[in-house]
């Protein structure tokens, strides 16, 4: 974390299950690996945005994507655009293509699968497939949460405290929410 934030509440409150949070930790993908962090941020940001993980998608965004080089329409693009949106570079559009793949039918199609070889080499399809899954779990952990967002999060484009748009562009109840009642407390360990 960066100087002078606490601990995410993500890691608050996976920390009360010793086990798991030292798992989760272990696999972590955040460290300098086969993809630039551009590469990496826009697998992880457009994974969890396709997910609705508005949560992990906004501390990503807030954190690292100036770093990555994502500019505002990039950011947009993680959320609402398509595969193809004139933002990304050819190599970018296929990992975007690749991450709706596996979060649409849990798979790679063949035209993705050419598209990406062309781009990138093995360890970096890997490392690319490995993000989407990791995401995937940590995005079901947030949601499944519902987990508030950081006081300094992103969020997703046309969102605000009452209302946000989805991935999918349909209309819901706040992000704290998500429409589906209240949010789930874990009960901290002292009280």
């Amino acid at each position: 974390m960066p100087a002078g934030l606490e601990p995410l509440v993500l890691f608050r409150t996976m920390a009360r299950n010793p086990r798991i949070f030292a798992r989760m930790f272990a696999g972590g993908l955040l460290d300098k690996g086969a993809l630039s962090l551009r590469q990496r941020e826009l697998v992880i940001d457009r994974t969890t945005a396709r997910l609705g993980c508005e949560y992990e998608w906004g501390v990503h965004v807030a954190l690292f994507a100036k770093r990555a080089g994502l500019g505002t329409a990039e950011i947009v693009a993680t959320v609402t655009g398509g595969s193809d949106a004139a933002c990304w570079s050819m190599a970018e559009q296929a990992l975007v293509a690749l991450v709706d793949d596996l979060v649409d039918r849990h798979t790679i199609g063949d035209e993705t699968w050419h598209s990406v070889a062309a781009h990138f080499d093995e360890a970096q399809i890997l490392e690319a497939i490995a993000l989407v899954g990791y995401y995937h779990t940590i995005s079901f952990l947030c949601n499944g949460l519902r987990l508030p967002s950081e006081p300094y999060g992103a969020r997703f484009p046309g969102s605000h405290p009452s209302t946000c748009v989805s991935p999918t562009g349909d209309r819901a109840r706040g992000s704290r929410d998500r429409g589906r009642g209240p949010r789930r407390r874990i009960r901290h360990p002292s009280g």
